[in-house]
């Protein structure tokens, strides 16, 4: 039987790219077939932590595939069933917002949208200074929301940001399994 594909999106937590590239490498590395998937800002905004020109390059190279980078061609993901799971990590408070509010206005959202649509599971690798804060209402409204599960989070430096949390990132490959099976890989909050 051949491996699921997994849709991979990332959106603009730039210092975190590093550490969701290797685990995206580590689904192909496990015979996933991976479809890449970047934010506007992802794929166009230069950082301290890299060009977004090396990245997207980056992400094709290691998928062999181009990087969904426009509404139009994230669209068919659901209807046509490109994937099996998508993923999107990181996950940023703006997305988070936009998809507890139905706005799908950036090719990641509108691929989750479509993706739920179709009933097909996503997950969400959170990672955003405010989660404590300003997205905690859309973190709450996601954590309802069928087909939708998260990646285990934990606070990312609690004395010096204490309202950020991040996904732990080194479990991807389990919490992409437990979603495929339809499960929430537990704890959640770590």
């Amino acid at each position: 039987m051949d491996r699921p594909v997994i849709g991979y999106a990332l959106t603009g937590s730039f210092c975190t790219f590093r550490q969701s590239i290797t685990q995206m490498q580590a689904l192909l590395d496990n015979g996933y077939h991976v479809l890449p998937i970047m934010s506007r800002n992802a794929a166009s905004i230069d950082t301290r932590f890299g060009r977004a020109e090396d990245f997207v390059h980056e992400l094709e190279a290691r998928t062999n595939r181009k990087v969904i980078q426009t509404i139009e061609d994230a669209e068919p993901i659901g209807p046509k069933k490109l994937c099996d799971l998508l993923v999107v990590s990181p996950c940023t408070g703006n997305t988070l917002g936009k998809l507890a509010a139905g706005i799908y206005d950036t090719p990641v959202t509108l691929a989750v949208k479509s993706q739920l649509r179709a009933e097909r599971p996503v997950l969400l690798g959170v990672s955003t200074n405010d989660a404590l804060s300003g997205s905690a209402r859309a973190l709450g409204v996601l954590l309802s929301v069928r087909h939708l599960f998260f990646l285990p989070l934990r606070q990312d430096a609690p004395a010096g940001k204490p309202r950020s949390m991040v996904c732990l990132f080194e479990q991807t490959l389990p919490a992409v399994e437990a979603a495929l099976e339809g499960r929430q890989l537990t704890p959640i909050v770590c």
